[in-house]
């Protein structure tokens, strides 16, 4: 089997040295670099460097994960993402999947899943546990129920009320009357099963929805 390659990008220091420190232990696998954000890392992508994988953090300063996936998407680079974050929501997961990461370990995830993923990743295969799979679909099963209970003008609506516009303010922006507008928000709230603006935002945040 051959020596998997892998570049460490994450701002804390004493988080790379013990992930380091860690993956030496293990046959086939070398870390060829350790950057403190994405900006080293891209450096690194855009120069004749080889590596196959990194461990990439989602929070970091100058350039954050995101946009680490973004970039490598439409570069040239083989090297494979594997994110490595303290978030275990499924709209981080579902996102990154989105945005080409090959896998999504939690930072408290255990060394056996750890190397698993690697080795995996290093197969040029995907690698998303059980836990974060489920967590992953529940979330895009919830998107994708929300993206059609809701009108094109419901999520309009749903938008500047959000914003903080009262009725009357959002009724004049969208030139129609204020009692329409209060139909919309009624048909919002009993849709998406709140009694209120303040439960009504938590949700829609929670979905996704603004």
């Amino acid at each position: 089997m051959n020596e998997i390659k892998l570049i460490i990008a994450d701002d804390h220091e004493l988080f790379r040295k013990g992930l380091a420190e860690l993956l030496r232990k293990h046959d086939g696998i070398k870390i060829v670099k350790s950057v403190a954000d994405g900006l080293e890392f891209m450096a690194l992508v855009n120069s004749p460097f080889e590596a196959d994988i990194v461990l990439l953090d989602i929070a970091m300063p100058n350039m954050d994960g995101f946009q680490v996936l973004k970039e490598l998407k439409n570069s040239n680079s083989d090297i494979k993402p594997i994110v490595i974050s303290m978030h275990n929501d499924g709209n981080y997961i579902a996102k990154c999947a989105k945005m080409g990461a090959y896998g999504y370990l939690l930072k408290n995830t255990d060394e056996d899943e750890l190397i698993l993923a690697i080795r995996t990743v290093g197969n040029g295969k995907k690698y998303f546990g059980a836990e974060i799979s489920e967590k992953m679909i529940n979330f895009m099963s919830t998107q994708s129920i929300s993206e059609n209970v809701l009108s094109n003008k419901e999520t309009e609506v749903l938008g500047l009320i959000a914003k903080g516009l009262t009725t009357k303010e959002i009724a004049a922006k969208l030139f129609v009357s204020s009692r329409t507008i209060e139909t919309h928000r009624a048909n919002i709230l009993k849709k998406l099963e709140v009694k209120n603006s303040a439960e009504l935002i938590k949700k829609a945040t929670k979905m996704n929805l603004i």
